[in-house]
């Protein structure tokens, strides 16, 4: 065949193959089939068809297109799965998106929008992973970011259009081979003051609590993130949120997942390792499970830390059954104190920091009052147990919140969320600023007496440093105590001073003595690779059964440190504390000696003379001597290949 008139009848089926595989559109007159894929115009996402982990079934999903471990973020079908190849994804006679199976005359997924009859439409797949259905204006009839699944990705809103009634929210997987709609479920309540809330069923399981103007007050992380940008809207219109991304950060891949096993999880795609690094895991702890400490009650882990039970009744009030609240079993909660006399002269607040403020389902909201006039609002109502800001952080402190029943399901963070005030009587109130009196004047003395202990110490060990440098001595010496091991060291001015450190520095140089951190191993112990001070070395670890003993490690730094060659390697520090005993050498990076001495790949040059000699004599035999020390040592004679 002629090769031009070959090209001419096989150039349309190559544009046609090109535009199923590539175009980020479906119009009327181009369909995809089985095998086919759209891929959005920045290749960020793709849209075709699937099958889950074990499973035959056919779904039509978006998933990332550059992630070698395939990641889908919505499914059309997930309900309705198709058993075999014959899937056709296509535009109708209608205008809608519709999905079919072989021999299928009704759809068995569409978009089922109402279209106008006197425009066209097409679908796009865009680099936010939206599926859009477009009228030939570009006006947008239907969008896949209106029914998502089980992921919340970049743009994607989540919570009510409130003019519309359509909620947006994630559902699990029914399982790993199973996209269905599962038990697990993230979604906006509106209910009283909004809040993201993480359900089993009708069941609440994790509370991520409401806005603070930065964040979800049981996600105190979010105030620190660096990458995303996470942004709530409640008006009229909406009860939205949204993560989007920072500045210079639109190349890092996000997601939340609603796992099938009960999990909140949040996902940060890492490019040099490519594999998702799990950013968070909610619940991941008892503090984070909803009402783990009953009614009135503070799930305080900081606290507790030295104990395993971690709830904590409310300033003003008591265990409901003090029985089970002795057995660690907290789900009873707390009532008011049976004396409480509220609503009398005296009475006030207790402040509580850093926590998770009590569910806000039933609070009242005022947006326009401030933190005193909501002070002043609560204590014009007997039935008012607390209230705290609406917003706080950043934004100053805005909007009142307050509550009247029981208040549940609040925790302390470290160093995150906000400040809520508790109402107690006068009894209480005096109590607690005795208490918070007494704190202070504690805190104040423990701050004094700590300087005057630093500055003694410093004093002490300055005046005995001078004292132990006035010392001639001709090597190191090694003292114990019953503690640990300390050097004394004092070299002549001749020679430099050995450094001398701690086991915490060394630790963190070799990343706790990692294994990926290894060098090798010789009889006497490990060699591990570590960063001092910004400064690459070779740190060797000493084993407790090597039988090196404490003179042996002496003679090793005396002889070391006072041997300078160009082809020796130095010693720079050592570590002696408790049984450990290190020694910290330059990094060579050009591999060990015994690769030129016994590699097959490198043979040496006969050598004219020895480039160095170590002489040392056994115990048994003559020993050597100098002014500057005495070593034991036998002969050995290594020579240096010249140009290493």
């Amino acid at each position: 065949m002629n090769p031009k008139w070959f090209l001419i009848k096989t150039l349309p089926f190559f544009f046609l193959f090109q535009f199923s595989f590539s175009s980020d559109s479906i119009t009327p007159q181009s369909s995809i089939k089985d095998g086919d894929v759209v891929i959005s115009t920045g290749k960020t996402f793709a849209l075709g068809f699937f099958s889950p982990t074990n499973s035959k079934l056919r779904y039509v999903g978006v998933w990332y297109y550059q992630v070698p471990e395939q990641t889908v973020v919505w499914v059309a079908n997930r309900e309705s799965p198709i058993n075999n190849t014959s899937g056709v994804l296509s535009i109708d006679s209608g205008g809608n998106l519709v999905l079919h199976g072989q021999n299928q005359t009704d759809p068995v997924w569409s978009s089922n929008t109402s279209v106008p009859h006197s425009t066209s439409s097409f679908a796009r797949l865009y680099d936010s992973g939206n599926l859009v259905l477009l009228q030939d204006d570009d006006s947008p009839l239907w969008q896949s970011f209106d029914y998502p699944t089980n992921n919340l990705v970049p743009f994607m809103p989540l919570g009510l259009n409130q003019s519309s009634g359509l909620n947006r929210f994630l559902t699990s997987w029914k399982s790993e081979s199973d996209p269905g709609v599962g038990d697990y479920s993230l979604r906006i309540d509106p209910s009283g003051f909004p809040q993201l809330i993480f359900y089993r069923g009708s069941v609440i399981i994790w509370r991520a609590g409401s806005w603070t103007g930065l964040g979800w007050s049981g996600m105190p992380e979010m105030s620190q993130d660096t990458i995303f940008n996470n942004s709530f809207v409640n008006n009229d219109e909406e009860i939205t949120f949204r993560v989007t991304y920072m500045n210079n950060a639109s190349m890092v891949l996000g997601r939340v997942a609603v796992n099938e096993t009960g999990f909140m999880q949040r996902y940060a795609w890492n490019p040099q390792e490519q594999r998702w690094i799990l950013a968070r895991s909610a619940p991941a702890e008892d503090c984070d499970k909803y009402r783990f400490c009953g009614p009135n009650s503070n799930c305080n882990k900081i606290q507790s830390y030295s104990q395993q039970f971690q709830c904590y009744c409310l300033p003003g009030f008591e265990p409901k059954s003090p029985q089970n609240w002795n057995l660690q079993d907290g789900s009873d909660g707390c009532i008011q104190k049976p004396n409480a006399s509220i609503c009398q002269s005296g009475e006030g607040f207790v402040m509580l920091e850093h926590v998770k403020v009590p569910d806000t389902a039933a609070a009242s909201v005022d947006m326009s009052l401030g933190l005193k006039q909501c002070e002043e609002k609560c204590l014009g109502n007997c039935s008012c147990r607390g209230y705290a800001n609406a917003y706080s952080g950043n934004n100053g402190g805005t909007g009142c919140l307050t509550w009247y029943g029981d208040m549940v399901d609040i925790r302390t963070f470290t160093d995150a969320g906000q400040d809520f005030y508790v109402r107690v009587d006068a009894a209480d109130l005096a109590r607690y600023r005795k208490k918070g009196s007494l704190n202070k004047k504690l805190l104040v003395a423990i701050v004094i007496v700590s300087f005057a202990v630093l500055f003694s110490m410093a004093a002490s060990a300055f005046w005995f440093s001078r004292k132990i440098r006035r010392v001639r001595k001709s090597s190191l010496s090694l003292s114990l105590t019953a503690n640990s091991m300390h050097f004394e060291e004092s070299l002549d001015e001749r020679n430099a001073e050995l450094p001398l450190f701690d086991f915490g520095t060394i630790a963190e140089a070799t990343n706790n003595f990692s294994t990926d951190n290894k060098l090798g191993q010789g009889g006497f112990g490990l060699v591990y690779k570590g960063s001092l001070k910004g400064k690459a070395v070779a740190i060797k670890r000493l084993s407790k059964s090597s039988g090196q003993g404490i003179e042996e490690f002496k003679n090793e730094i005396t002889l070391i440190a006072k041997l300078q060659h160009r082809n020796l390697v130095r010693v720079l520090g050592c570590c002696v504390e408790k049984e450990e005993k290190m020694l910290i050498y330059e990094y060579l990076p050009n591999k060990s000696l015994d690769s030129f001495i016994f590699g097959k790949e490198t043979s040496l040059p006969t050598p004219k003379q020895p480039a160095f000699i170590i002489r040392k004599t056994n115990q048994a035999d003559e020993t050597g001597s100098t002014s500057e020390g005495t070593a034991s040592i036998n002969e050995v004679t290594i020579t240096i290949p010249q140009g290493r």
